[in-house]
């Protein structure tokens, strides 16, 4: 079957003139193409690690990574990572910094430019275009960043705590945005949270890490009828709450041992 990442036996040793830390152990799991999953587990347990892993940014000191079949080696256009902070240039118009990803890759052109412009308008942002950073909202610059990272046409997108700066209504609001056009565009994706709502809500599988070191603790599939739901109204299914207490319940077993 194919997939579109894969890690089995990831290990991310971090040496430092104090010793050896012993970051991530072991991880193993794949993603099917346009699955969404996310990463959740307490401060300190890899997530983010695990994303620059996937990313080409850093080098695990041992395992397996694979992006599409092929073995991760560098940072590549095929996986787009869009951060909790939006990174836009404040002296670029909307539609520059839209832009940016192709003109560094040296892929502007006719056609690019095209299709950014039909992300703009499936944001909600064709008539901010000419505008700058600073005249935006919160919500509108993470949408900015996700007309930038959807540009290049990655075929993965990693998702580090996207929403967590946001107010709660646009947070809501941006989830149902980003799962929807993530959705459309066939796009795999990896979400890393805090927010166990925002994992069930959004993905279509939960997988837990314990820490000390990062493993993977625990993966939850979430039902079928609550993953086609939109985010929002996914939070009022049957069975959501149950869901969030089988998660919550494997993280206050982690606290605890890690109190132990």
């Amino acid at each position: 079957m194919h997939t579109s990442v894969r890690l089995s036996g990831v290990t991310q040793v971090y040496v430092t003139q104090q010793g050896a830390t012993l970051a991530l152990e072991n991880i193993d799991f794949t993603l099917a193409p346009g699955e969404f999953a996310s990463l959740v587990g307490p401060s300190g347990c890899g997530k983010t690690t695990l994303l620059s892993i996937v990313a080409g940014l850093i080098k695990p000191t041992s395992g397996i990574v694979e992006v599409n079949g092929v073995p991760v080696a560098e940072p590549s256009m095929q996986v787009g990572y869009m951060l909790q902070q939006d990174y836009l240039f404040p002296w670029r118009s909307i539609w520059d910094n839209a832009l940016i990803g192709l003109e560094l890759a040296g892929r502007i052109t006719a056609e690019s430019k095209a299709y950014t412009l039909h992300l703009l308008e499936e944001m909600g942002l064709a008539d901010a275009v000419n505008r700058y950073p600073s005249q935006l909202s919160g919500g509108m610059r993470q949408r900015v960043a996700l007309v930038r990272t959807l540009a290049a046409e990655p075929d993965i997108l990693l998702l580090d705590e996207p929403f967590s700066a946001l107010d709660y209504q646009t947070k809501l609001q941006l989830e149902d945005l980003v799962a929807e056009t993530l959705r459309k565009h066939r796009k795999t994706a990896l979400l890393v949270t805090h927010d166990i709502s925002e994992a069930i809500a959004m993905s279509g599988r939960v997988i837990i890490l314990d820490r000390n070191p990062g493993r993977v603790r625990k993966e939850i599939v979430i039902p079928e009828d609550i993953r086609q739901m939109s985010p929002f109204h996914a939070r009022e299914a049957d069975g959501f709450h149950r869901l969030f207490h089988e998660i919550w319940k494997e993280f206050e077993f982690i606290e605890q041992k890690g109190e132990a």
